[in-house]
């Protein structure tokens, strides 16, 4: 490894990621919760899918959006957790360069994605609450269609100057990347050049994409909860806190890690290094893990119809 060190190159055929820096010792240790949470959020959201498919009845825009929120999941994590356990099992650290900035690219895009998307349910729970009456009118299967696809678009897009621009640097001081993933900083900060432009518009994408979410998330909640106290009786009013709470959890959940990495990637030098790499990892995990409790189990149509599946079996 300390060949890597030294060697000059200016095109990497490969990078060695190094896993949780300064926690080598405790790979496997670490390893058995990162598996046992790949495996329920696995198992969780290709439960929610399969369930969409089976039953016809939930073709509302709140479902169609889980669906993509499953997805979103799957491909989030997957694109992760199978090259973290090789390292914490197998020490097989090296990935080419290209398989690199393709799974930054897949990173960053579904994170992007996954972040829209509770735009998207957020906007469905304040129609559903705020205008119950009109919420069939207001989102039509025509403009679910249109807000997914703009979801997708944007972050597809947003996301492609990552890996473009990360290709074009010159990496000639080192190939050893000390994180558990290709994440876009961890990869461009190798780079023997200034990579201010790559930096910025990380930020850029943070503030103005993952910013922009969150305030239309906090804008939508707060005329839910306003319309909450509204509602006739204390058990209506505990039974949509309670589902509106437990939403506002499994957003925070994917938001305060996600920030919290990004600003400690860039400014938080004093914050230990394994302690960066550990929330980085486990914030594309957790989401996955929470989702389907939270907006599957916890969903009534979802939670009856698994039920009914259950029962079936066993008669």
């Amino acid at each position: 490894m300390s060949d890597s060190n030294t060697t000059k190159f200016t095109n990497p055929s490969t990078f060695i990621l190094l896993g949780i820096p300064g926690l080598e010792a405790a790979h496997i240790w670490i390893s058995i919760p990162f598996c046992a949470m790949y495996a329920i959020a696995i198992l969780g959201n290709f439960t929610i899918l399969f369930i969409m498919k089976r039953e016809p009845r939930l073709q509302e825009p709140m479902f169609y959006f889980l669906c993509m929120l499953a997805v979103t999941d799957l491909v989030m994590s997957t694109s992760t957790v199978p090259k973290m356990l090789s390292i914490f099992w197998f020490n097989s650290r090296e990935i080419s360069f290209s398989a690199c900035l393709t799974q930054m690219y897949f990173i960053h895009c579904f994170s992007a994605m996954e972040s829209g998307i509770l735009v998207a349910m957020a906007l469905d729970r304040y129609v559903a609450i705020c205008h119950p009456l009109r919420h069939s009118a207001i989102l039509t299967n025509s403009v679910v269609a249109k807000v997914g696809l703009a979801v997708v678009l944007r972050s597809g897009i947003l996301t492609l100057p990552y890996p473009f621009v990360a290709r074009l640097w010159p990496y000639c001081r080192t190939n050893i990347i000390p994180h558990s993933y290709c994440r876009h900083l961890a990869v461009v900060n190798l780079a023997c050049a200034d990579i201010g432009i790559s930096s910025y518009y990380g930020l850029f994408n943070l503030f103005s994409g993952i910013g922009m979410d969150v305030f239309f998330i906090a804008m939508s909640y707060t005329q839910i909860l306003q319309a909450i106290f509204r509602l006739p009786t204390k058990d209506v009013q505990l039974k949509t806190f309670g589902t509106c709470i437990s939403h506002l959890c499994a957003i925070l959940a994917l938001y305060i890690p996600m920030f919290f990495s990004s600003i400690t990637q860039r400014f938080g030098h004093y914050v230990p290094l394994h302690l960066r790499v550990l929330i980085a990892s486990v914030y594309l995990l957790v989401p996955p893990v929470l989702h389907p409790i939270i907006y599957g189990v916890r969903t009534k149509q979802i939670r009856d119809r698994l039920l009914r599946l259950f029962t079936h079996k066993e008669t």
